[in-house]
């Protein structure tokens, strides 16, 4: 049964951002939502009947704010905006982004406070509901005035033009989806172009769908980083939970509980716990602080939530219907806190990243893998092993280096500088969905190579998780070379999906 998700005046979660762009989730209008929605109406149309200019309603927009609009060609003006911003180039952006982007613009629409009438708000819903997806492209938002371009592609939908993917994902016309699905396009009257381009949906869609993987991939991090330890004689000592309470950061002590879990019952562990037999007094930094790094990544990520579930309580537009019925200019539309976490998050993956690389070259360094064959290879030098794996992760992790390089350090003014300062957001988000993809990719190479190291270790026996997330990778074990490619988008998936994680949380129970 599809779930359906109330949209009204209060805000929605992370989840159900998540549950309708990915999941397909339907929504719904409260009645209350429905009641403030016509009551702030009367209020715009009120104003377009008199005499002094409002801006938005019958005045032009950016640098022509002066710009009196008379009454007959208003219904021109909203259109002329919506196709004037509707001004995306490049590639369309993912299905799952453009969903997000309409539910979070239909969020704050319903609030109420953007003056839209009832009947644009609920061929919206509609449209969502049906499946039809505008034609989003990669360039067009400076994530100031709102995420411009995207959102007036999707405006433009509502009125007919343009073009979507059906809900099979089939590109056609507006006009033919419609059809298909029994609506009908609006005329756009006062106010209704601003109220449905002005704000940071865009930017906080793609926040929120980067949290929901972050949230996966952190705890997927710190099981590859686990596997590592255990397939590198390493020692879970340093995990132990009053050492990490000394330096008391919340997502430091989760990860360490996870660290644990994961190298519980380990025969490989076991074998080397006597202090006579073990010379080393310490493992690497990649092995010892991976608590620190991934525990900082996580309370970054908190940060993040923090800021988009105040971001999802928000109703973003310029003017605004207050609640008193006042409708006043305001500056809420940038979206530098946004833009802020967002080039935050992609710091972090780097640094995650970075660290996960480092791992799987201790493996493959006979120097440094503590007994186990050169480059985990069946015969070293007819053999490469997992050599140019570790490539890969290390291309990756340069260009993920790159992409932490911050965009809302950046701005260029536009609108004859009127918008003289600009966050850069959309860049931001668009980067940051690139290195969510590279950090899955880093981190399915190092489980492929820990993985293969614990089977060398045989016959030591490695812990449970490693023997459940194993057997989840479900590639050939140790042998001579073959083609790799396959075996690591196939590890990529199962990361990607979530499954690698479920598959270790069945042996070691719930894993923060």
């Amino acid at each position: 049964m599809t779930e359906t998700i109330t949209v009204g005046i209060g805000p929605l979660s992370i989840a159900d951002v998540v549950a309708v762009a990915r999941g397909g989730a339907q929504i719904e209008l409260s009645d209350e939502s429905r009641a403030e929605v016509a009551r702030s109406r009367e209020i715009i149309e009120a104003l377009a009947n008199d005499t002094v200019p409002h801006y938005g309603i019958s005045t032009g927009f950016g640098a022509l704010a002066n710009t009196h609009i008379p009454l007959e060609k208003r219904q021109r003006l909203q259109r002329s905006l919506v196709a004037s911003h509707a001004a995306g180039s490049g590639a369309p952006v993912e299905r799952e982004v453009v969903r997000a982007l309409m539910l979070l613009r239909i969020s704050t629409l319903a609030t109420g406070r953007t003056g839209i009438r009832p009947q644009t708000l609920e061929l919206y819903v509609a449209m969502l509901n049906a499946g039809i997806t505008p034609v989003v492209r990669e360039y067009g938002s400076l994530g100031c005035s709102g995420d411009l371009a995207p959102l007036a592609h999707c405006a433009l939908a509502l009125m007919g033009e343009d073009e979507v993917h059906d809900a099979q994902g089939r590109l056609m016309s507006t006009s033919e989806a419609f059809a298909a699905a029994g609506l009908e396009p609006v005329v756009l009257q006062e106010k209704e172009g601003l109220a449905l381009i002005n704000g940071t949906d865009g930017m906080l869609g793609q926040l929120c769908l980067a949290i929901d993987d972050l949230s996966m991939l952190l705890t997927t991090a710190d099981i590859a980083a686990g596997m590592s330890v255990e397939g590198l004689l390493g020692t879970d000592d340093v995990f132990a939970a009053d050492l990490q309470a000394l330096r008391p950061h919340p997502g430091q002590a989760l990860s360490a509980e996870n660290l644990r879990k994961v190298l519980k019952d380990s025969g490989i562990r076991d074998s080397h716990r006597d202090p006579n037999a073990c010379t080393r007094v310490q493992d690497a930094y990649s092995l010892r602080c991976s608590p620190q790094v991934h525990g900082a990544a996580r309370d970054t990520l908190a940060h993040a939530v923090t800021v988009a579930e105040r971001e999802l309580a928000a109703a973003v537009d310029n003017p605004v219907v207050t609640l008193d019925g006042r409708v006043e200019s305001n500056g809420n539309f940038h979206g530098a806190p946004v833009a802020y976490v967002l080039d935050f998050l992609a710091i972090v993956i780097a640094d995650v990243a970075s660290m996960s690389e480092r791992r799987t070259d201790r493996f493959l360094d006979v120097a440094r893998n503590h007994g186990l064959p050169p480059f985990l290879a069946d015969d070293p030098g007819t053999d490469s092993g997992l050599m140019i794996a570790q490539y890969t992760a290390a291309g990756v992790v340069s260009e993920l280096k790159r992409l932490a390089a911050p965009a809302s350090v950046d701005s260029i003014p536009s609108s004859a500088m009127q918008e003289d300062h600009v966050s850069m957001g959309w860049a931001g988000a668009r980067k940051l969905r690139r290195a969510v993809d590279g950090l899955t990719r880093v981190l399915a190479i190092e489980l492929l190579t820990a993985a293969r190291g614990i089977q060398l270790r045989a016959p030591l026996q490695p812990g449970p998780v490693a023997v459940a997330v194993i057997d989840e990778l479900a590639v050939p074990g140790p042998g001579a070379d073959r083609f790799l490619s396959p075996e690591i988008e196939s590890v990529v998936a199962s990361v990607a999906d979530g499954n690698v994680r479920a598959a270790a949380q069945q042996a070691a129970g719930p894993l923060a």
